[in-house]
């Protein structure tokens, strides 16, 4: 083996602190880290909604929850309420966690569905404790002594704010001796023999060389693209967004344990309630709506006074053909963009990293790892896409032009199965190691209104008397639950209240 000896992350914000702060940590001092970032290259903030997994991040770094929390001006998240999606005036939210409590061997959502055709009426909300908390705008963290409880089975990730997160990140890796540069890159060298990526050069004329190259550079892709030209596949045909705006607000006494994504005419907007303000943002078509429009309709929807100007945002949806190319790796949106529809930008860098570890190389950069690191992280992606298509699919919308070419669009072939094998009888199969579960799939195929036109047949061994008593039973047990719990803003005042900010 010839191990490696440097490092150098191109790009700062929070793809490039994260992946400084847990190669620190992991690799404790093995190799020389460089970070070369610029402070005249903003960094693009919209990523400030998180999903669990965030949790095994910061548990990597043995980090204290509330510290970080109070750091970043966090606040939690029980799910993501999603409004207009399959109807205009249609609400509900996909909540993180369990859904309900099985009867032997029969899913909760398969007994909710015999009860439906039944004449039951409750939402499938009721059978979710995280469901039901966000509609009470209540919180708790799972009760680790109450294992038989839903109060032991809660999951939760953070609304936080992107640009404070990287500078807590910032200390954290330089404390570990990660050495920052200020500078930016105006030329990658590449080596003749071989095509890999020898040294960049910053407009200060220095040089900075290194074994290993991490992309951080955002949509740019400096590195895997500007220098590598290594592709880009295009699923904008499927994902047809474009553009976003964001804005922040003052914070209003609405203080949801969950993200909200409403849908406009021609995209959708999100809501992140945070300790000192509230993240908006308008992402949309600019073939279907003009800018100004979208502007308009973003602050014609705010809760709170602006306090900046919206910044504007372009993008297009997809991924770079490889993120691991030679000896080089894209992270965050060097890689690849997803729309922020499911929180999952920050997962991405993390899972990237993760992986990236798991698979690390020597100097001699052997192409298995490189394989089968791009094997994974093309799976991940693409199964991610499909489940943003989705909400985008499964809709009755028919009032725009927008919502006409999404609701007849063809959907790529794993999609159209899961969509085929559910609408049969209600069944869903998670491949792998994707991202979303079960419950994921199940309550955003629930919420668009695709309910399946049968269910499991096993569902009738039961009588219906035992169908209704489990289901009442259910409900019954989480309205207690959330009944003992404090308000989300109760809760962070007494556990995790960042200081005022001046």
């Amino acid at each position: 083996m010839k191990p490696l000896r440097r490092i150098l992350i191109v790009g700062g914000g929070s793809s490039g602190w994260m992946s400084a702060a847990l190669l620190a940590k992991v690799f404790e001092g093995l190799f020389e880290i460089t970070l070369v970032e610029s402070q005249d290259i903003g960094t693009i903030g919209v990523g400030e909604a998180t999903i669990p997994p965030i949790k095994k991040y910061l548990n990597h770094l043995q980090l204290d929850e509330d510290e970080f929390i109070r750091l970043t001006q966090a606040s939690f998240k029980l799910g993501i309420q999603f409004e207009n999606w399959d109807r205009i005036g249609a609400k509900y939210i996909h909540g993180f966690g369990v859904i309900g409590h099985n009867l032997g061997m029969l899913a909760t959502h398969q007994l909710w569905l015999k009860a439906r055709q039944m004449g039951l009426t409750e939402s499938f909300d009721a059978f979710s404790i995280n469901t039901a908390a966000s509609l009470e705008n209540r919180f708790t963290r799972s009760h680790r002594d109450k294992p038989n409880s839903p109060l032991g089975h809660i999951a939760y990730a953070f609304h936080l704010d992107a640009s404070l997160f990287a500078k807590f990140l910032s200390g954290y890796a330089q404390e570990r001796g990660v050495r920052r540069v200020e500078g930016k890159v105006v030329d990658v060298k590449l080596r003749g023999e071989d095509g890999f990526i020898e040294s960049v050069q910053l407009a200060d004329g220095q040089v900075l060389e290194a074994d290993l190259f991490l992309d951080c550079s955002g949509f740019r892709g400096l590195l895997i693209e500007g220098a590598l030209k290594t592709g880009f596949v295009d699923w904008s045909h499927w994902l047809p967004c474009d553009s976003a705006l964001a804005v922040p607000c003052t914070r209003s006494e609405n203080f949801t344990p969950y993200t909200r994504s409403i849908a406009h005419g021609s995209g959708w907007q999100w809501r992140i309630p945070l300790q000192h303000r509230t993240g908006n943002g308008h992402v949309y078509a600019k073939d279907f709506i003009s800018d100004d429009e979208a502007a308009s309709i973003l602050l014609g929807n705010l809760d709170g006074e602006t306090m900046a100007d919206p910044l504007q945002v372009r993008f297009k949806a997809g991924k770079r053909t490889k993120l691991w190319n030679k000896n080089c790796v894209a992270v965050g949106l060097a890689g690849g963009f997803l729309e922020p529809l499911e929180s999952t930008s920050l997962h991405l860098v993390q899972s990237g990293l993760i992986r990236l570890i798991r698979l690390f190389p020597d100097l001699e950069f052997d192409a298995g790892n490189i394989d089968e690191f791009n094997r994974q992280t093309d799976f991940e992606y693409e199964r991610i896409r499909d489940f943003i298509i989705l909400h985008y699919k499964a809709t009755e919308r028919d009032d725009t032009p927008f919502w006409n070419y999404c609701r007849t669009m063809e959907v790529p072939e794993p999609l159209q199965h899961k969509i085929d094998l559910w609408m049969a009888n209600g069944r869903v199969f998670k491949e792998n190691h994707g991202l979303f579960s079960h419950e994921s799939w199940i309550q955003v195929f629930i919420g668009q209104g695709m309910i399946p036109r049968g269910y499991d047949p096993r569902v009738d061994a039961k009588s219906d008397e035992a169908v209704m008593k489990h289901l009442n039973g259910i409900s019954g047990v989480i309205r207690t639950c959330v009944g003992q719990m404090q308000t989300h803003a109760d809760f962070v005042a007494a556990h995790c209240a960042a200081p005022k900010m001046m």
